[in-house]
């Protein structure tokens, strides 16, 4: 069975929180996008098109970074193939709690994906 692989409807902007009020304005005010529900103080949500921007705020990163999902009904088989191409997990980014069947890999680009097993959760 061939692992198959799509893009998650979460799309995340990790930005630093001298620039998160402004960041969260501007999606707010001058794009108008809807805001939608959140618990996480330090996080803002907006509908995005058929996906939803997650803008948080973290003290760790000192310019914005863009974090994809990708969803895959395997999680075990989707590592193997992604190491069988050379793409290494690097679980230390975020924790994602021992019942979450996912992980986290970087692309050749340094941008960081989210492989999220959805059968599970």
């Amino acid at each position: 069975m061939k692992t198959q692989f799509q893009g998650g409807p979460n799309i995340a902007m990790k930005v630093p929180p001298h620039q998160y009020e402004a960041t969260v304005a501007f999606y707010r005010d001058v794009l108008q996008l809807a805001e939608l529900p959140n618990q996480n103080e330090e996080s803002t949500v907006f509908k995005f098109g058929e996906n939803n921007l997650w803008i948080d705020s973290v003290n760790t990163v000192s310019q914005a970074e863009i974090w994809l999902q990708v969803i895959t009904s395997n999680s075990s088989a989707a590592e193997n193939h992604l190491n069988n191409a050379g793409i290494s997990r690097c679980d230390t980014i975020e924790p994602l709690g021992d019942e979450f069947d996912g992980y986290w890999i970087s692309n050749p680009a340094s941008i960081i994906h989210l492989i999220d097993g959805v059968e599970t959760h």
